[in-house]
C-alpha cells in the first residue's frame, strides 16, 4: 500500500511574527521555518503504518519555493521514503494545493493521503476536504486514531457531542488531529539517511494547475494589545463589574 503525505513549509511555532509596516503580510526576513506540526504528525502516523507492515512506501510531498526541500528532507528523515516537490511561489491557496494533490494522486495512484488537518500560518482547514472533493474519495477528518486493514480505514475522531467512528474503503482522504500521535525525535543517522534519498521536483504547470491567486489580501494588522486587568474589593464589586462593564451576566 503506497501512502502519500503533503507537508508545508511554515514559520516555525516557537516563533513570534511581526506584520510588514506597509501591512502587506507577515514579514519572514531570517525567520525560522520548520515542517507544520499537524503535517508532522501526518508522516509519523504513515512511517508507523509502514513499520507495521501495512503500507509499502510513504511519498511526502510539498508545494512552495525551492526552500521547501529542507521541509521534505525533514519528511524524508522521520521515515518517508522518497519526496516530491511541486515548485511555485509562496501564497500558493488551497484550492490550487488541493488541485496539484490531485493531479498527483492520478498519478501515483496512493490507497491512502494523509494530510494535516490544518496549516499554522493561515489556518484554512481546507486542503484535504477540497482533494477528496476533487478526487472522489471518501474522507475522515480531525483523526484521533487511525487503524487500516482489510481495504479500510477505521478513524476515531473527537466531535461536539463526543467520540465519533468511521469506517472508509480505500483509497481514501484522513487529517489528522493532535491526539492522533507524538511524532518521533529525529536522529542524525536519519538525517544523514535522508540527504540520499529521492527528492523530485516538479513545476505546477508540468501537472496542468493554474496557481494563480484567486483572493487579494488587502491588510494584515496584529491583533490589539490586551488591556491591564484591575483589582475589585469584594465579590459584589466583581459581579457589578461584570453586569454593568463586561455584560456578561
Amino acid at each position: 500500500m503506497k501512502i502519500l503525505v503533503p507537508v508545508k513549509r511554515v514559520v516555525d511555532a516557537n516563533v513570534k511574527v511581526s506584520v510588514k509596516p506597509d501591512q502587506s503580510g507577515v514579514d519572514l526576513t531570517s525567520v525560522k521555518m520548520s515542517m507544520n506540526p499537524f503535517d508532522e504528525i501526518a508522516v509519523e502516523e504513515a512511517v508507523r503504518l509502514k513499520e507495521a507492515g501495512v503500507a509499502t512506501e510513504v511519498i511526502a510531498v510539498s508545494v512552495g519555493v525551492a526552500q521547501a526541500q529542507e521541509t521534505l528532507r525533514s519528511a524524508l528523515a522521520i521515515g518517508a521514503d522518497r519526496a516530491i516537490l511541486v515548485e511555485s511561489k509562496d501564497g500558493v491557496e488551497p484550492l490550487a494545493v488541493a488541485k496539484i494533490l490531485k493531479a498527483l494522486v492520478d498519478r501515483e495512484q496512493p490507497q491512502l493521503i494523509i494530510l494535516g488537518k490544518q496549516a499554522i500560518d493561515n489556518d484554512s482547514n481546507q486542503t484535504g476536504q477540497m482533494l477528496a472533493a476533487l478526487a472522489g474519495l471518501p474522507q475522515a477528518t480531525f483523526a484521533s486514531k487511525l487503524v487500516v486493514a482489510d481495504g479500510k480505514a477505521t478513524v476515531s475522531r473527537e466531535v461536539d457531542g463526543g467520540a465519533e467512528t468511521l469506517s472508509l474503503t480505500l483509497p481514501a482522504v484522513v487529517t489528522t488531529d493532535l491526539r492522533l500521535n507524538e511524532p518521533r525525535y529525529v536522529t542524525l543517522p536519519n538525517i544523514m539517511k535522508a540527504k540520499k534519498k529521492p527528492l523530485e521536483i516538479v513545476k505546477a504547470e508540468d501537472l496542468g494547475v493554474d496557481v494563480t491567486p484567486r483572493l487579494k489580501t488587502l491588510k494584515v494588522v496584529e491583533p490589539p494589545k490586551r488591556s491591564a486587568g484591575v483589582k475589585v474589593a469584594d465579590v459584589q464589586a466583581l459581579i457589578e463589574k461584570l453586569k454593568i462593564e463586561a455584560k456578561v451576566l
